[in-house]
This record gives C-alpha cells, structure tokens and sequence, in this order.
C-alpha cells in the first residue's frame, strides 16, 4: 500500500527512530487477502529505497527473489538475531517459526514475528511473542498499528492517530 507506507514514513520522519524493522510481505498482499489501499508497488518500491539506510527487513511468504532486484536493501533473510536497547530479537516473518513453532530462543528472548496481521504480546515462558499488527491490511478489527521499543519498553500504536494501546493477549 503506497498510501500506508506513506503514513508509515511520514511518521519515521517525525519521530527519528534509530531503524525500521519491515517483518516481510514488503511488496505483495498474498491471495487470500484483498487489494489494499493504493495498491502501487512501483511507488513503495521508490519510498522504501529512499530511506534504505534506516531499513533492516526480513523475507515474508509473499516476498519473492525478484523483489531483490528492485528494492536497495536486504530482503531475502528468512531471520536475524539483533540486540536493540539491550532486547535480544529474533525475528522473522512468522510463516517459518511463531510462538507455537518457536527457534531455540535464549531465556528473556522476543520473538517478533507479522503474518498474522494481529497486534499480540504473548509471554510463552522462555521467551516473549510480539506481533506488531499490520499497516495496511489489519485483521480481526485491529487497528492499523506499528510497535515501537524504545530503552527497553514495547509500545503498541495506532498508526492513524499515534494512541498508545494494549496488543491482544
């Protein structure tokens, strides 16, 4: 969605986050789901090469080895392992690993997956299970929403106003 995606740089602008952490279908929706807003991959593909240094993406079930060959930035790495704020991530999509198919993760990990669309935070014991929710195509009823982290704390926002809220269980 060239219009999401807008809102969603539109608002990186104004808050200067240190990165943008894009968990895959990058430039595709999938089959099963409908045709979102301003549907224009040629134009997120321009957007998202503009601010490729603030980027860092991980490959969806949508995400092709074509899609490589037009957008400026890693997309083909089914995950990585960072640290951020002293938060050890793992993330990934979530079509190859979720919370009911989990990597080894270390004691205190998070797990940050997308695929499903739904905003979640799920302890799983071990290990901690977010789910940032969807820009463009929420499901459920959700708000469009994103996930910041910031000095070690997860916030859950809505995209279109910037409220704070509490992520399903």
């Amino acid at each position: 969605s060239a219009f999401w995606c807008g809102k969603l740089l539109e608002l990186a602008r104004q808050e200067q986050p240190d990165k943008l952490i894009l968990l895959g279908d990058v430039l595709y929706h999938g089959p099963r789901n409908p045709l979102p807003q301003e549907y224009d991959t040629v134009a997120v593909t321009q957007m998202l090469n503009s601010v490729k240094d603030q980027l860092f993406c991980v490959r969806g079930n949508c995400d092709a080895d074509v899609d490589q060959l037009v957008l400026e930035f890693p997309v083909l790495a089914d995950h990585a392992l960072m640290s951020v704020d002293g938060v050890e991530l793992f993330v990934t999509h979530g079509h190859l690993h979720d919370d009911s198919n989990p990597p080894p993760l270390k004691q205190g990990s998070y797990l940050l997956c997308g695929h499903i669309h739904l905003p979640v935070c799920r302890s799983k014991g071990h290990f901690t299970y977010l789910n940032p929710g969807s820009l463009a195509l929420p499901k459920e009823g959700t708000p469009r929403s994103y996930l910041t982290l910031d000095n070690g704390v997860f916030t859950w926002h809505e995209l279109e106003t910037g409220a704070e809220f509490q992520p399903l269980p």
